[in-house]
């Protein structure tokens, strides 16, 4: 199962200690990276690990034969949290040490980070076999609970705070060690993966092409079924999840990331209606379900016109805000009283017009709104008013203008857009002000 030579991460190296190698690697990443990721890097390259990683070997029941690399940094503190980084197809636990920056954040932080290592020869997990999607039968899941459970031991680590994240293979186990091991993980960062038992198979593949090319469509119960029968009369709480995934992801395709929303605020028990949408980067579209805050129960971020590739230096700072090994990270959108919100459309054969009313029907005035929606599929908005609407399509932001950014008690605003569709020219069904539900009408 080797997903594309792409799969690799594009992350910056550590800085060297000799000035002309340090030079000529600035140089290479700087041909090599894509921009955001440079420019990210050169705010982290001061804080390059201290300490070393090391393999631990006889850590525990290992049937499918991983290695497990370890970074303890100098400052890691008393009862320190772990974070379990899984690495991608091709890859290994030194390349994701070496190609994202949780061991530099584990320096400023005190967290432990573990690096699964897999030494099959797809250098891929075993997301895909029975005994990989039941706890405790068999295959890498067990390895890797085996590698918790020795750090645990070995460090008196935090038990509840214990999380996974990972890129692409690595993002498809952290949707399975969610699902085997609720009990284990606190909350997982999963960028470019597929929900949990999407990837099943029965004739030993580690591959299924329906599931990499987002044709394995179930409903939010089915998926949640799914996750719930991988521990079957577990009734405590659920980790939290963040999935992350570009638009134009050629290797595990775009709509998994709405059947991973689909699967998660299933298994939370939460509204599939986000209750908070924002764009905290250009081209990012971010949705939390179950809360509007930075530790929502379910939180997803969708890069517009990013590919597989998509992660980048930096993003690691925005997992650990949703894990809350931080301290810090944007604070959430305040909430909106009561609101009422009606649209009417106009529409012809390729295009449509909406006039969007929302009206404050609570006690307190709004200062300064974000109105949130998703729109039908094949709609695309090509221009708006009244607001900025970002991005075009899918789960779409409405930003006040400077004039009506305030909405008094019981008063009402205005605003439009214009869009193409491909054949659906419905509504939208369901928004909300700055993350609280509004009724429609």
């Amino acid at each position: 199962m080797t997903l594309t030579p792409h799969d690799r991460p594009r992350g910056p190296r550590r800085p060297a200690l000799v000035a002309l190698l340090g030079a000529l690697v600035a140089l290479l990443a700087a041909a090599l990276l894509p921009a955001p990721a440079a420019a990210a890097a050169s705010t982290e390259a001061q804080a390059a690990p201290r300490a070393a990683l090391t393999e631990i070997t006889g850590f525990g029941t290992n049937p499918s034969n991983l290695q497990m690399y370890l970074y303890v940094p100098d400052s890691v503190t008393a009862n320190p949290a772990i974070v379990v980084a899984v690495h991608y197809c091709t890859g290994s636990g030194p390349a994701m040490y070496s190609g994202t920056e949780y061991a530099s954040l584990a320096d400023r932080y005190g967290f432990i980070v573990v690096y699964p290592s897999v030494t099959r020869s797809s250098k891929c997990f075993d997301v895909a076999s029975p005994q990989a999607l039941t706890r405790g039968g068999g295959s890498d899941p067990v390895g890797i609970k085996s590698m918790v459970d020795w750090t645990v031991r070995t460090y008196d680590a935090d038990t509840d705070r214990i999380f996974a994240t990972g890129i692409s293979s690595g993002a498809m186990m952290t949707n399975v060690l969610l699902g085997d091991y609720p009990d284990v993980f606190a909350a997982g960062a999963a960028f470019a993966g597929v929900p949990f038992a999407c990837f099943a198979t029965t004739n030993g593949s580690e591959w299924n092409s329906d599931c990499a090319n987002g044709t394995v469509v179930r409903t939010p119960q089915a998926w949640g079924d799914l996750v719930r029968g991988a521990y079957p009369g577990y009734t405590g709480p659920r980790p939290r999840m963040q999935v992350w995934h570009g638009t134009t992801d050629d290797v595990l395709r775009y709509p998994n990331f709405g059947e991973e929303i689909k699967q998660w605020t299933n298994v939370h028990g939460v509204s599939q209606t986000p209750a908070a949408t924002d764009s905290p980067q250009s081209n990012w579209t971010r949705t939390r379900y179950g809360g509007t805050g930075d530790r929502a129960p379910v939180e997803a971020i969708s890069l517009q016109g990013t590919g597989h590739n998509l992660y980048a230096w930096g993003m690691g700072e925005r997992v650990l805000t949703f894990f809350g090994l931080n301290g810090s990270g944007p604070a959430p959108q305040p909430p909106a009283g009561p609101c009422k919100v009606t649209v009417t459309t106009n529409a012809w054969s390729t295009g449509l017009t909406a006039s969007v009313t929302v009206t404050n029907t609570g006690t307190t005035a709004v200062n300064g709104w974000k109105l949130g929606f998703t729109l039908p599929s094949g709609q695309t908005v090509t221009n708006g008013w009244g607001a900025t609407y970002s991005p075009a399509s899918g789960a779409v932001t409405a930003t006040n203008a400077s004039y009506n950014a305030a909405i008094a008690p019981g008063a009402s605003v205005g605003i439009g857009y214009q869009a193409n569709h491909t054949g659906n020219s419905a509504a939208p069904s369901a928004f909300t002000l700055n993350g609280t539900a509004c009724t429609t009408g």
